[in-house]
């Protein structure tokens, strides 16, 4: 096999959540790039139909849902959904997300809550039903968004926001241990960390704290529209069946300080 072999997704069907905007959208492009099939899913089902008919023109089918990631009837549904429509499920990115920016002392017990069931739960319940399908089918990619805010604590003066940054260290943490229980049905469990790229989750964190952020990223730069792509589609494809349980940092090396 010719190792550009190895990046091909054609004829592979992925389920992105939270696939309607920012880095669900750009992932979704570059699957749809490398010839997949693409299921996206979000609350908000017209932002994913707009990326959908974009994704069509690349050549793929392209299938939008609404999907409330919490609730495991709605998860259930999409599920079924994309095995109805392409038969399989292949590849699935937990990207659906949220975030509250509030300091600790003022945080409100129904702001963690939303945070940690749509960035935690949400990431459980569509790996469960989704991977329930590709062990019976013989394996599959599982590739979970965390953060670099989930690799350790968070100068509040750029970011202070404990919620997000639990949820995205248990998410490492899940990917790790989700890896370590379905290695054995051939299903790779890995976690993308970006750092901070400009969407409208992250916009206010970096118009308040951007020239910090800058200072403490050695590329000195944010993340593009192009960056997560690359990464993204080394997980899903053939050219990571031997990588499992790990966590790619794409944060122009703002870890690495």
């Amino acid at each position: 096999m010719h190792v550009l072999d190895l990046f091909k997704l054609d004829g592979k069907t992925a389920i992105i959540t939270g696939g309607g905007r920012g880095l669900g959208a750009q992932i979704a492009e570059g699957f749809a790039e490398a010839g997949a099939n693409v299921v996206l899913c979000s609350r908000k089902v017209e932002a994913c139909e707009e990326v959908a008919a974009g994704v069509k023109e690349k050549g793929v089918k392209a299938l939008a849902l609404a999907c409330d990631v919490t609730d495991p009837k709605q998860v259930a549904e999409v599920v079924r959904r994309t095995v109805e429509e392409f038969g399989t499920i292949d590849i699935v990115v937990n990207n659906s997300g949220a975030s509250w920016g509030a300091p600790v002392a003022e945080m409100p017990l129904e702001a963690w809550t939303k945070v940690m069931e749509t960035n935690v739960t949400g990431t459980f319940l569509m790996s469960q039903a989704a991977g329930a399908v590709m062990r019976d089918n013989g394996g599959g990619k599982i590739i979970n968004i965390a953060s670099v805010a989930g690799l350790g604590g968070t100068d509040p003066r750029f970011l202070d926001a404990i919620g997000y940054n639990t949820s995205k260290g248990a998410v490492i943490t899940f990917t790790k241990d989700l890896a370590a229980k379905w290695g054995a049905d051939n299903i790779q469990v890995n976690a993308l960390a970006p750092g901070f790229f400009p969407t409208k989750m992250s916009r206010v964190v970096i118009d308040q704290g951007g020239e910090y952020i800058l200072d403490r990223t050695p590329l000195r730069r944010f993340g593009s529209e192009e960056d997560l792509k690359g990464a993204a589609l080394f997980l899903a494809s053939k050219a990571s069946d031997y990588v499992t349980g790990d966590v790619l940092m794409v944060d122009g090396g703002m870890h690495a300080l």
